[in-house]
């Protein structure tokens, strides 16, 4: 069952994908003869529009294949309006980026949708007090209930963070305990500590842990899209910087994962409740469109990065440029994707 749903869930994600780049080359006039689930052989096909919407037997992946593009073939010309390599490069572009823009969408849709059904946080409750913390010194016991700082109406354990780092001098807390009310001024001081990617960072912080309680959230119509909105930002931000770690060496090669992983990760999602599979899915999408934004030949990052050159130079990239460009990128991609799948096998081993 885990496999049935991670194959739909990766066709769902890339079925929108490529709809991106369908809709937006179709909104430019340009025909579009294939548009494919998976690659390699055929499986089924229809006919419809002028187009062939077709699954092919391999479903990791996609793509939809335009009069006058060829990556074999780059220096292919096909005549006409209908035409790709007709189009001003301004035009390719937007049909390009429409792809990751559409698993943006996408994302954003979905963390709309977990918002209207129940999104979760953790409560702000305070669980532990460190010894000799500006807490500590403060008052502050364990079940206690953070409801406001300064000015600053208190909902989740995140909001309580955003606070601490992001105002100046002492903090005025008021809290609950026992259906008593009452307000504490805290001086936070600056410690060490982590963040998501492990590095060693300088922090205000006051010496307090969350509970672990959950609360369920009841969010309006319009709360649900600044929710979407922020956290399909967030998605995106947090995996900019994680490519960015990682080819910076902070984040290691070994935590790059391969299918196998993200097969096990939907697969967990989908037995845990339907609003964790739509939260990995969320993930996922996101992370497809951050990664095709890459600028690696062969990617849509890469050929947004060709059709800019040719903006700006006024001609497009030699045939021989291309071609080795886009060679080298295939080989970035698979060596990518055999170390994901070699992690992956060792995780498998490592945890037996």
């Amino acid at each position: 069952m885990g496999t049935i749903t991670f194959l739909l869930v990766l066709s769902f994600l890339v079925f929108f994908h490529e709809l991106g780049h369908f809709l937006a080359a179709r909104y430019f006039g340009v025909k579009v003869h294939v548009f494919s689930i998976g690659f390699g052989k055929q499986l089924f096909a229809k006919e419809w529009k002028g187009t062939t919407w077709q699954f092919a037997l391999i479903p990791l992946g996609g793509y939809v294949r335009m009069k006058g593009q060829d990556d074999t073939k780059p220096g292919i010309e096909e005549e006409g309006n209908d035409s790709y390599n007709t189009k001003k490069p301004w035009q390719r572009i937007v049909i390009l980026f429409a792809g990751p823009f559409a698993n943006f969408i996408l994302a954003a849709v979905l963390y709309f949708f977990i918002a209207v059904l129940g999104a979760s946080a953790l409560a702000p409750q305070v669980g532990k007090v460190l010894e000799n913390s500006p807490a500590q010194q403060a008052g502050i016991l364990a079940k206690d209930e953070i409801l406001k700082i300064n000015n600053t109406e208190i909902t989740t354990w995140n909001d309580i963070g955003k606070v601490i780092v992001n105002t100046q001098g002492p903090l005025k807390f008021y809290l609950k305990r026992d259906d008593k009310y009452f307000a504490k001024t805290i001086n936070p001081y600056i410690s060490d500590s982590q963040n998501m990617f492990k590095e060693k960072i300088k922090k205000r912080m006051i010496g307090i842990s969350p509970s672990g309680k959950v609360i369920n959230l009841d969010l309006s119509f319009g709360e649900s899209l600044v929710f979407a909105y922020e956290k399909t930002i967030f998605a995106s931000t947090m995996i900019f910087q994680g490519v960015q770690k990682l080819i910076q060496g902070i984040i290691p090669s070994s935590e790059i994962g391969g299918v196998i992983t993200i097969g096990k990760v939907i697969s967990d999602a989908s037995e845990s409740s339907i609003i964790a599979l739509l939260s990995i899915t969320a993930l996922i999408s996101v992370n497809l469109g951050v990664l095709n934004l890459l600028p690696i030949p062969a990617l849509d990052g890469g050929h947004i990065m060709f059709n800019l050159y040719e903006m700006i130079f006024r001609r497009k990239p030699s045939d021989k440029v291309f071609m080795f460009l886009t060679i080298m990128g295939w080989v970035i991609l698979a060596s990518l994707m055999l170390l994901g799948i070699y992690n992956d096998i060792n995780r498998i081993f490592l945890n037996e």
